[in-house]
């Protein structure tokens, strides 16, 4: 393959995104409302997907850009021994909506991210955030897909499974940048009002 090709073809995908941006700075906002007040967000993938999710809630209890305090987040595919143990025993279809149902509460957040928006497993947290009360966005590749359906909100973008799963860590990182923007005052800034 020639690497232009690709290339063009992911300019064309953040061309997309672009178009999503304020979606995104929204996102960002509602998390900064929330997750301060004790809410937690909740993020799931597969594959490299599961490697954004992870992403993710790493740059939520750690940082993205600046200092300032953790936040509760939890990547379910992460959980490894959850993960084993679910899908030995009630099959890998229920591995996340076994995690949300048991960690996810109303005013939550949850996060799906999926290249082709098919998953399985994806779908049935998707239900499973619902039921519990959790806003639950997606981020997948272009509509019509089944999760972009099941989602209060979707992030959809065209391409194929590399161009959208690429465009979608830029994706992360934009949502990252805006909660950071919207959430206030850096942790050091906070520790020298309280004292």
């Amino acid at each position: 393959m020639n690497p232009r090709t690709h290339i063009d073809a992911l300019a064309r995908t953040l061309d997309a995104l672009r178009g999503h941006s304020n979606m995104l700075v929204r996102w960002g906002r509602v998390m900064a409302e929330q997750l301060p007040t004790g809410a937690r967000l909740l993020a799931a993938g597969n594959g490299g997907s599961a490697a954004e999710a992870q992403h993710l809630t790493a740059e939520l209890v750690g940082r993205y850009r600046t200092d300032r305090n953790p936040y509760s987040a939890i990547a379910l595919c992460s959980e490894s021994s959850s993960v084993t143990a679910i899908s030995n025993d009630y099959g890998y279809d229920e591995v996340f909506a076994r995690q949300v149902t048991a960690h996810g509460r109303s005013g939550d957040i949850l996060v799906l991210l999926s290249t082709s928006g098919h998953s399985n497993n994806l779908l049935q947290a998707a239900r499973a955030g619902a039921r519990c009360g959790l806003t639950v966005w997606a981020m997948t590749g272009a509509r019509p897909n089944p999760l972009a359906d099941l989602a209060d909100e979707t992030l959809a973008l065209p391409g194929d499974a590399c161009t959208v799963q690429e465009a979608q860590l830029a994706a992360v990182h934009i949502l990252c940048e805006a909660f950071e923007a919207a959430v206030g005052l850096p942790a050091a800034e906070t520790q020298r009002q309280v004292s």
